[in-house]
Order: structure tokens, then C-alpha cells, then sequence
């Protein structure tokens, strides 16, 4: 089970905490949503919770829920710019495809709703 994090994500992260004033990590999740399927959900944490799994690097730490870790194997989070817009962005090898706008996803051999084709 392999979850990666860029140095420009782990700035952020670091960066939000900070400007938070506590924290421990960012906690990452998939929910179902939008016309794709699923979308990813962001959190600061304070704890990490019983059943999570924690991936550290370049001083920052993700919190991935067991529910999570498949669909998340093998990705990579970075931060990005892109002209005036900021944000979190997964390259993720299980996504089969994105929506039009960008905010969801369907995963590689299922259907627009995450069921297996």
C-alpha cells in the first residue's frame, strides 16, 4: 500500500496547520458525489483515529480510513497552481475517468457510479 506526497503538498499542509495553529496531519478521503461518482474530501486532523493508516513525508502526514486505502493505492497528492486557482490534486493510477468540471471521478473498471462494469 503505497500513498505519496509531493514537497509542494507537504508545504501546504505543514502551512495550514500552522496558520491554524494545531493540528496533526491532513486526513484524506473519497465520497460519492457529482456526475463521475466520487470525489476526494480534505481535512485537518488533530488525532489520528483507531482504525487509520498514516503516511508521512517530507514532514507532513496523511490519514487515509481502511475504506479508502484501495481506492487511494498507489497515488500521489501535490498542490498545485494553476493560474489563480490553488489546490490539492491526486495523480491517481485507479481513476478511470474525470467529469467535464474537474470535481469528480469514476474508477477504472466501473461504471459512472463506482459500481464494477
Amino acid at each position: 500500500m503505497t500513498i505519496t506526497l509531493t514537497q509542494a503538498a507537504a508545504k501546504q499542509i505543514r502551512s495550514q496547520i500552522a496558520k491554524r495553529g494545531a493540528g496533526l496531519g491532513l486526513r484524506v478521503g473519497v465520497k460519492t458525489v457529482g456526475c463521475s461518482g466520487f470525489a476526494y474530501t480534505y481535512e485537518l486532523a488533530d488525532e489520528v483515529r483507531a482504525d487509520e493508516e498514516r503516511f508521512e513525508a517530507h514532514g507532513a502526514t496523511l490519514l487515509i480510513a481502511p475504506q479508502n486505502l484501495l481506492t487511494l493505492d498507489g497515488a500521489s497528492l501535490d498542490f498545485v497552481t494553476e493560474g489563480l486557482k490553488q489546490s490539492f490534486q491526486f495523480d491517481n493510477p485507479n481513476v478511470g475517468n474525470t467529469c467535464g468540471c474537474g470535481e469528480s471521478f469514476s474508477l477504472k473498471g466501473s461504471n459512472s457510479k463506482g459500481v464494477a462494469a
